[in-house]
């Protein structure tokens, strides 16, 4: 069974930044696409940025594009987000994911095993 546990959250003033890690247990987690998704309180869960199984593939949310970075590490088992230039907006809890193969990247319903969340704060 696949578990995703997210780290690097935490309280970081406008304009700073952050490196997200999302750790995974499991065999088969290097042959599929990973995803990033956030939710702040009272609103949906939206998705920031996703990468290929090979990480040769990266996608990323209009609102996060040219500040934040996703890259998989050299075993291909941990996902990071680099999030610079961070905005007040940012605030929310951050999620991985594993992707559905086939399925389109921005979807919460595009990706089948989530992680616990990390909580991002960016204040003002």
């Amino acid at each position: 069974q696949v578990h995703l546990v997210e780290s690097g959250g935490g309280l970081v003033q406008a304009g700073g930044s952050l490196r997200l890690s999302c750790a995974t247990s499991g065999r088969t987690y290097s042959n599929y696409g990973m995803g990033w998704f956030r939710q702040a309180p009272g609103k949906e869960r939206e998705f920031v940025s996703g990468i290929s199984g090979s990480g040769g593939s990266t996608y990323y949310a209009d609102s996060v594009k040219g500040r934040f970075t996703i890259s998989r590490g050299d075993a291909k088992n941990t996902v990071y987000l680099q999030m610079n230039s961070l905005k007040p907006e940012d605030t929310a809890v951050y999620y991985c994911a594993r992707h559905i193969l086939g399925s389109s990247w921005n979807g919460a319903h595009d990706y089948d095993v989530w992680g616990q969340g990390t909580q991002v704060t960016v204040s003002s």
